[in-house]
């Protein structure tokens, strides 16, 4: 997509000059290998065309589905945990379009606590809606909290008309499928060929996205922009590239840290998002940069002093956002208060002075500084930065040798949980 930038600043001289460079020609074989689709990873690619998994068919479908919940719910249930809700909770919370029904979150908790809150305050709603997002149903905090809010939902409702605030999206034929045939429940898919934390290009990312009034097509649309655009820079060129061979250079030469440093709330959860994108991806085989987030200026008042003066582990890629699209003026004020030198200033151009400072402080200090730079936060843009942080992520992992698609250590906490919970054939 035009306008998403990509540049390094590089003042301690940790990379030779013309390494990176030389790292980006060295890997034009790579690049055209995950262009021309690998073999290898044939039943994990669902998501990189884009089109196979929203298509203009499909998002026909979700948006006549999500139009029903709009119409007459005033809450609706995001049952799901990693890659199942994060993508979707990162765009309601960067876009929070207005209008439609209250989208809450369960799922991603064993908490009782949370879980009674929950159920409290759907207390206070008048049509409530629900949707499970399982690939396989059988992660713990999805299915039980479905039950709870099922078995809720029919104690509501009644059972027959409860049956059509429910929706699942799982894999065609699973249990969860079956599920949905034995009760009426509408089913959607979470394809068979893209894992969670890629799933933000099919119904799992696209559904609620599209429930909380954010537009789909056009967030779609920035999805296809930036494939387009990947898939014909060249290697000199390629911003994907570009960014997993800066990670990688900077690995190499004893940074631990990715920190993802932003100065607009709203990203937050799309800062999540993306730690789990390559914590999970690049996270084996001992080796990989571990990925923090700094939501700033709130962040410069905690952990700022270690970035500034702590050990020089980490490197930051700041994402920047450039188009304003809200004003706040600083006012005048009587009483004397010593911020007279603010007056009429937008709040915007002071934040952007603070980006600007926080910076330029940790370039000075010899940290290695990315600046992703993008025109603005809208439905295609994120779009854009979805498909291109997944790109980017591919090839990072075949800079690092891992596999980029599954995430076996995640199983290892699962054995001990479930042999000690009693579920049947569960063993140490």
């Amino acid at each position: 997509m035009d306008g998403i930038t990509l540049t390094y600043t590089d003042r301690k001289g940790v990379l030779a000059p013309g390494a990176l460079e030389t790292m980006m020609a060295d890997n034009a074989g790579l690049l055209k290998r995950v262009i021309d689709g690998e073999e290898e990873y044939r039943d994990y690619l669902g998501w990189f065309r884009v089109d196979d998994t929203a298509g203009e068919e499909r998002l026909d479908f979700l948006l006549e589905q999500a139009r029903r919940v709009r119409a007459d719910g005033d809450a609706f249930v995001v049952i799901g945990i990693g890659g199942s809700n994060q993508s979707s909770r990162a765009a309601i919370k960067a876009l929070r379009p207005k209008g439609g029904p209250a989208i809450l979150w369960a799922g991603n908790t064993i908490s009782a606590c949370e879980t009674a809150r929950l159920l409290e305050e759907l207390d206070g709603y008048k049509s409530v809606y629900i949707d499970c997002i399982a690939k396989n149903f059988e992660t713990l905090e999805p299915g039980i909290a479905f039950r709870v809010l099922r078995q809720y939902l029919e104690r509501r409702y009644g059972a027959e008309n409860a049956a059509g605030r429910i929706f699942a999206t799982g894999t065609p034929d699973s249990t969860l499928h079956q599920l949905c045939r034995d009760n009426g429940y509408t089913f959607l898919t979470f394809p068979e060929r893209v894992g969670g934390r890629f799933s933000v290009i099919s119904d799992v990312g696209l559904f609620p996205m599209a429930v909380a009034g954010i537009d789909i097509r056009a967030l779609v649309g920035g999805m296809r922009s930036m494939r387009d655009r990947l898939w014909h820079e060249s290697a000199g060129e390629n911003i994907a590239l570009q960014y997993a061979c800066l990670r990688k250079l900077l690995l190499d030469r004893g940074y631990h840290l990715e920190m993802l440093s932003y100065f607009e709330p709203r990203l937050d959860y799309f800062a999540k998002w993306w730690i789990q994108t390559f914590a999970e991806s690049e996270g084996k085989n001992n080796t990989a940069l571990y990925p923090v987030a700094a939501s700033n200026s709130e962040d410069l008042h905690t952990t700022g002093q270690f970035v500034q003066q702590g050990s020089p582990i980490l490197f930051e890629t700041f994402l920047e956002v450039r188009g304003q699209d809200a004003s706040v003026i600083m006012p005048h004020e009587e009483k004397k208060d010593y911020f007279d030198y603010l007056e009429g200033m937008d709040f915007w151009a002071m934040n952007n002075v603070a980006f600007r400072a926080t910076m330029a402080a940790h370039s000075d200090r010899g940290i290695p500084c990315l600046l992703l730079s993008i025109p603005a936060i809208d439905a295609a843009t994120l779009g854009a930065l979805y498909y291109f942080f997944l790109f980017s992520c591919y090839l990072s992992c075949h800079l690092l040798g891992v596999n980029p698609f599954d995430q076996p250590g995640v199983e290892g906490y699962k054995a001990y949980m479930f042999a000690n919970l009693g579920k049947p054939g569960a063993t140490l």
